[in-house]
């Protein structure tokens, strides 16, 4: 083990943290192991009415490491990279190995799946800015929404938030891997009152690797308020049956839901609708889903998955058919299939948009519900049931009318995937799932 502290913790400095808790896993009597190492740091601000209401700052390390005997698995992770501590670490972990049973599907990834490549994604774009500085950009964010518009009243403030991080895994079987990145983002969330004193709240924000590529604060702050401006006078809307056009921030929770129920843990604990789907027809024959993992500058890009198993680009659904799960390598083994490189989630999940506009894909629909936020969570995976609060905007002769409230939408998944007959061409990526605006041709929709 190294003699001297660990002190600087940059990427040299956690590969050999994660070889000496390697070492020590080896010495210790462990048959196999994998460790990971992080340090991070990051400022946060919120201005509220103009003046500063919070400013954080963070810088957080942490260590884990995880150790089979024959196939009993232990887990253990600690913040202090002293190296009693790591010791200690490793021997809890040991410990509990000790103590589990053993369980046929459990040890490390097949190394032949390994990544030997790591191409620059372009992910690491750290922002040298001081309290003083985000707070004005929040500041400008947030003013730029109140002067918009006499009937933005109220504010719940701008935020600004900035991170930076690395990351290294490696196992005893060999394999390291590091990860430099940086995300940085800026929100703006506000009230609007109409005459009458009826309120609507509304938010926009950005995120993005590179600072430079957020968009500007006026042009976050003037979205927020359009945004909050067009739900005053809301109303209910009769309980009715009609097509839904779920706007591209909503719609990426369909895609979520889709990646939940082909998840190895669903799958072989048979808890998703989708059981035994793979090869099958689930979306209509010109729906393309896919994963980007190598994508520059994604906020879901990696090389490799959190067991050092190589991504790739792959269709995850393809003329409408599921072509593949989202496996780790313990749920593969489950289910006698390889790992997709899906440890820690899907990497850029995306539904390659289409050619027509919100306004085309609203004159398409003639009549019906276009949704612009979802509440709640009433979704029965076993099942496929989907029902959940929203809020938007009713449409007739192919125009917005007026904005709607306190309305539930329901249906099920399985009908949801087959009737999505348009999808737009405003794709918006704001995390590991990328969508555009989506219609779907019939749903229930509760209301007065």
């Amino acid at each position: 083990m190294s003699q001297a502290p660990h002190s600087t913790l940059n990427a040299e400095t956690l590969c050999q943290i994660s070889e000496d808790i390697l070492a020590l896993a080896r010495k210790q009597g462990a048959s196999a192991a994998e460790a990971a190492a992080s340090t991070g740091k990051g400022l946060s601000v919120t201005v509220r009415l103009g003046e500063v209401e919070s400013i954080e700052y963070n810088q957080d390390k942490g260590m884990g490491v995880t150790v089979y005997l024959g196939q009993s698995k232990g887990s253990a992770s600690t913040s202090d990279f002293s190296r009693k501590a790591i010791a200690e670490t490793v021997e809890a972990a040991l410990t509990i190995a000790r103590h589990t049973a053993a369980d046929p599907f459990s040890g490390l990834a097949d190394p032949a799946l390994f990544a030997r490549e790591f191409p620059d994604l372009d992910l690491y774009h750290p922002w040298s800015i001081d309290a003083d500085t985000a707070a004005d950009l929040a500041r400008r964010c947030e003013a730029a929404a109140r002067d918009s518009d006499p009937r933005i009243h109220n504010s719940e403030g701008g935020s600004l938030g900035s991170s930076e991080g690395i990351s290294v895994y490696a196992n005893s079987l060999g394999f390291v891997g590091q990860r430099q990145s940086s995300r940085h983002s800026l929100s703006c969330s506000v009230i609007a009152e109409d005459l009458q004193g009826g309120m609507q709240r509304d938010y926009w924000y950005d995120v993005a690797r590179d600072a430079a590529a957020l968009d500007s604060p006026e042009s976050i702050g003037k979205t927020a308020a359009e945004r909050a401006l067009r739900r005053l006078d809301a109303r209910k809307i009769p309980t009715t049956k009609a097509p839904v056009i779920f706007e591209n921030q909503v719609a990426s929770s369909i895609l979520g839901h889709l990646a939940s129920a082909i998840s190895g843990g669903s799958l072989y604990r048979q808890s998703s609708f989708l059981v035994d789907s793979l090869g099958k027809t689930l979306f209509p024959e010109h729906i393309r889903i896919y994963e980007e993992p190598l994508r520059q500058r994604g906020l879901g890009s990696a090389s490799f998955d959190a067991e050092g198993v190589a991504t790739r680009n792959r269709d995850i659904i393809a003329a409408g058919v599921l072509q593949g799960y989202i496996l780790d390598s313990y749920s593969g083994r489950k289910l006698n299939m390889p790992t997709t490189g899906n440890a820690g989630g899907v990497h850029n999940l995306t539904l390659e948009p289409g050619s027509h506009s919100l306004q085309e894909m609203i004159r398409e629909m003639g009549r019906g519900l276009l949704v612009t936020e979802l509440i709640g969570f009433g979704i029965n995976m076993v099942t496929g049931d989907y029902s959940r609060g929203a809020a938007g905007f009713w449409v007739e002769n192919g125009e917005i009318q007026y904005p709607v409230e306190e309305i539930t939408i329901a249906g099920s998944l399985q009908a949801m995937f087959k009737g999505l007959q348009m999808v737009g061409n405003d794709l918006l990526t704001h995390g590991n799932t990328g969508c555009a605006s989506i219609l779907i041709d019939e749903m229930m929709i509760a209301g007065e």
